[in-house]
Formats: C-alpha cells, structure tokens, sequence
C-alpha cells in the first residue's frame, strides 16, 4: 500500500511544480500574471489564445470616438492644413492656398478659352488639345506612385488623334479613336514583358477615358453652328457650381460630404452649387439657345451633381495615390488635372443634356 504524500512534498506532476493545496483549504488569489512557455497572458483572462497583447483594446460599443483619431483606413487625421490638397486648404492661411493667384490663373484661363471660342472656334480645339495633353501627363506620373506604368507614347498620340476625330467627324470619331488608342496601348505594352502587363495596361486605357475621351465631348459640342454658345454654357455652368459650392462651404458648411475623401466638402457647399449652376445656366439655355426654362434648372442641377463627382472622383485617386496633387503647374491650383476634374464628366453630360434640351 502506497503512503498518503505530505503536503508539503511534490507531486507526481515532477520536480520544480508548485505544492499542490491540502484538500478543503483556502487557495490565494494570484495578483500578478504567472509566465508559462506558449501561454504568456495575466491570470483570469478570458479572452481567446494567442490575443494580440501589443494592440490596445476595442473601445467599448457606444463609447465616442476622439475627434483626433481616423474612423477608418480612409479617412486620415488632417493635423496641417499642409496635408490638405491646394483647392481644398482655407484662403489666406500661413499654409493655405494663395487665393489671389489662384484668381489671377483661374481669369487668364478664362479669357484664353473666350478669346479662342470668339475669334476662331478651331483654336479653342487646340486649347482642349493642349489642355488633354497635359493632363495625361500629369495623370501618368501620378499613377506611378502607385506603381502603375500606363505607356505614354501611345496615350499621347492616341489624344491627339482622338481630338481631332472628333472635330473632324464627329461621335463616330471619337469613338474610333478611343478604341484605337486603347488598342495602342495594349500592343505597346507588349515590350516590356509579362509583369505587371495586366496592371499597366488597365491604367493606360484608365487615363484613355479619363481625359482624352471625356475631353472630347467638349469637342463635340463645339461643331454646330451655336457650338461656342454650347461650350460656354457648360463651362460657365461647372465654373458657377465651384464658386458657388466654395463660398456657401465656407459660410455655412457644417455636416461634411465625405469626409474620408474630400474633409472641407459640405453639403452646404453642395446646395451652393446646386444654385449658382441654377442661376447661371437657365438664362443661357433659355433666352442663347431657345430651350425651355426648366431645362435650365435641370442642366444646372445635373452639371453640380457631375461636378462634384468628377471632383470627389479625383480626390478618391488622390487619396488612394497617397498624393497631394496632380502637379504644380498653376498656382494656387495645383496641377491642370485638378482643374479638370470636375470639367471632364460634365462636358460629356452636358453634351447629352443640350442635345435634348437645344437640339440643333
């Protein structure tokens, strides 16, 4: 018959294990957290095995979250108003954009676009040329912050040929170009080999769509006889609805849009697009080219809506790019692109809307 163990002897648990407690007494409560090999976690835990120790606790359901830390991966804390995008910082701050170049390079651009739709309407097809050529270039190289490689070469051919086809015969034209251009940068994209291939060539056709094709619909409205009324409606309309939005965001924005892509948009901002575009497009369509009234009110509220989008648009590339801007070629701008950004959707839109609002 084996002996009953003293209690102060080990167990058959082997050497160095701790006594173990007489039966029917007490046992202390551990206050401090006890080192085993593969299960390092304090005593009385719960939790699952292999819980992540090195990251802080989920803040309870309700608790508010601090106005200093992001609600998601996309939505950045903005600490400077450095870290903001030149169009989106408040005029007139140390780092702010500077409001009286931008007005002074905002009129020059202005009164190159009248000067080439009155006097000679084919040199307003060079302005859009030039203006598509660079924005693929700033495109471009913005894209390659996020190692997309889109090819150039062809993209920049394929714009001029796309501008001209448009002028020269119309949709059809364009569209042909398009689709010449894309297959351009397919075949171009074959001398570099197969890495990266599918990747680049996305990216290539992106910015194919994105400037040359969109651009072109400007083109397009153009051709008919009151073409250049048609432009100035649409330009005069998509410049309404960003001064518009600007000056009612910075009076009365409170309740942001979407504050993970563009943090100083606001819904404010947006009903002041809303009705400058209103109060600018109505006379044009109604009394420059004969279309009824409320046709006004709805191209107006259409190009704010295509605006802003072709802005947050942008702004979603920007973000994703982690850049600031798309360049730096005008002042208080930023880069042609983010001038563009919201031109781009709504000269397609608008050539759609006039074609039934004032058809020719």
């Amino acid at each position: 018959m084996t002996p009953p163990l003293p209690a102060d002897r080990p167990g058959p648990s082997g050497p160095g294990t701790e006594p173990l407690p007489r039966f029917g007494a007490r046992v202390a409560p551990e206050t401090g957290p006890r080192s085993i090999p593969g299960f390092d976690r304090p005593r009385g835990d719960t939790g699952p095995v292999g819980r992540d120790r090195s990251r802080p606790a989920p803040p309870p359901v309700g608790a508010p979250v601090p106005e200093d830390e992001p609600t998601s991966a996309l939505d950045p804390v903005v600490r400077d108003e450095s870290d903001l995008p030149t169009t989106e910082r408040p005029a007139g701050s140390r780092a702010g954009r500077n409001l009286g170049a931008a007005i002074g390079v905002g009129l020059g651009l202005g009164a190159v676009i009248l000067v080439s739709l009155l006097v000679w309407r084919p040199a307003f097809v060079a302005v859009v040329t030039a203006a598509v050529l660079v924005g693929v270039v700033e495109l471009t190289r913005a894209l390659r912050a996020g190692e997309f490689r889109a090819p150039l070469i062809p993209l920049l051919i394929g714009s001029l040929a796309m501008e001209g086809l448009a002028w020269t015969r119309g949709p059809t034209g364009l569209v042909v170009g398009f689709l010449l251009t894309a297959l351009a940068i397919v075949l171009w994209r074959l001398g570099d080999g197969p890495a990266g291939y599918l990747r680049d060539t996305s990216a290539g056709v992106l910015v194919a769509l994105y400037v040359p094709l969109l651009a072109g619909f400007a083109v397009l409205m153009l051709v008919p006889d009151d073409g250049a009324t048609r432009v100035l409606a649409f330009i005069a309309t998509v410049v309404a609805s960003d001064v518009g939005g600007y000056a009612a965001g910075v009076l009365f924005g409170k309740h942001p849009m979407a504050p993970s892509i563009s943090p100083k948009k606001s819904w404010e901002g947006m009903a002041g697009s809303v009705l400058g575009c209103m109060l600018v497009a109505t006379p044009i369509i109604a009394l420059a080219l004969d279309g009824p009234w409320w046709g006004g009110l709805a191209f107006g509220a259409a190009l704010a809506v295509s605006a802003t989008i072709g802005d947050l648009g942008e702004s979603l590339i920007k973000r994703d790019l982690g850049i600031k801007d798309m360049g730096n070629l005008l002042p208080g701008h930023g880069g042609l692109m983010d001038r563009l950004d919201s031109l781009l959707p709504s000269a397609a839109l608008s050539y759609l809307l006039l074609s039934l609002l004032a058809p020719v």
